[in-house]
């Protein structure tokens, strides 16, 4: 049996595509380990699924000034010396990371430890964390076309997002009557990332009396962003996090208003799902999601709306309108060739293990 380490963490962007391998990889006889940060959302996730899980001193590396700066790259050092030491323990035949900076010190470890590394990058353009990964990687997998160009020549491979089958199987029934919901009125499902967002959270509260005469609504709005006098709102269900109902959430949703990690929307994609993308700003981050939304509305997939032109009014009629046209967003994306890439990169990291 060999042994496969999988790393990631930060955001659930950063895990679950490593979740989605896990079964594949069980079928393909791998014993599998997890290295993760202590705190991360990675170390719950991975937790419920009694993969070992190894947590290691994480430090993130920015691009603009932070008193942290000047602590974190003490973390990074010792988070690298954790992992060399893991090396030496577990005795791994290959890596595989989903990025996010945990996964730094990781794979620069099995570099020097002459164990090979395997990189997906979600984003349409790489991450600092990946970016500081690549060279040291033996294959880097990738969703986009346009990412082929970001690459160095011969380490890419166009694989695609891995997605959880699960996700493909989910009852709308079961999602029902786990919110309370009756049957006449459509579903919006509202997901502003795993740590939620909270121009997303306020927008949509402060237009649910509207939105709530038209549409049901499922608000994952982020741990410690619940608002309790909305509980006994009829036609209403907010949750913190959506673990392993998150599948019945989906086949129950009618649109889908996300923010455009490259994941979700890939999730969105293999679930045909017509959604709103609201990209977060460049003044909140590099800027991957506008050009992962932007990619997406080219292909006909999605409706892209930033943040920064915002207004309730427009608002509104965009998701009347989106709602009405939703049978031209499933079309396109019934025609698209991005399929789900699990089996593709259990192959490839079975041929790299070699």
């Amino acid at each position: 049996m060999k042994k496969i380490i999988l790393t990631g963490g930060g955001t659930a962007g950063h895990v679950t595509p490593n979740i989605a391998l896990i079964p594949s990889l069980c079928k393909a006889e791998f014993e599998i380990f997890y290295i993760g940060s202590y705190n991360g959302i990675e170390k719950q996730l991975i937790n419920e699924l009694n993969i070992p899980y190894y947590a290691i001193s994480s430090g993130k590396l920015r691009r603009y000034f932070d008193i942290k700066n000047f602590s974190d790259p003490f973390k990074v050092i010792k988070g690298f010396a954790q992992a060399m030491r893991l090396m030496h323990k577990l005795k791994p035949d290959i890596v595989f990371s989903k990025g996010g900076f945990v996964s730094v010190p990781v794979i620069l470890a099995a570099k020097l430890c002459h164990i090979p590394s395997i990189i997906h990058e979600s984003d349409l353009t790489p991450g600092l964390a990946n970016k500081l990964a690549i060279p040291n990687a033996a294959k880097v997998c990738c969703n986009f076309p346009e990412t082929l160009k970001y690459l160095p020549e011969g380490k890419a491979v166009l694989t695609g997002s891995p997605i959880r089958k699960e996700l493909l199987s989910g009852n709308k029934e079961r999602a029902r009557e786990l919110c309370g919901f009756q049957k006449e009125k459509p579903v919006l499902f509202i997901v502003g990332g795993s740590s939620g967002s909270k121009f997303i959270n306020d927008t949509i509260r402060g237009l649910l009396p509207e939105l709530l005469k038209t549409y049901q609504i499922i608000h994952m709005c982020g741990k410690g962003h619940l608002e309790e006098s909305l509980n006994r709102t009829g036609g209403y269900k907010q949750f913190e996090y959506i673990g392993s109902e998150l599948n019945d959430i989906f086949a129950l949703a009618d649109l889908v208003i996300s923010r455009a990690g490259a994941n979700s929307i890939c999730e969105l994609l293999a679930l045909h799902k017509p959604n709103i993308l609201i990209p977060l700003s460049v003044n909140a981050s590099r800027g991957d999601q506008i050009l992962n939304a932007q990619s997406f509305e080219k292909q006909g997939f999605s409706v892209v709306i930033e943040e920064e032109v915002i207004t309730p009014d427009k608002f509104l009629n965009l998701i009347h309108e989106t709602y009405k046209n939703r049978d031209r967003y499933v079309a396109a994306m019934q025609k698209s060739s991005m399929i789900n890439s699990v089996e593709k990169i259990v192959s490839l990291i079975k041929e790299t293990a070699k």
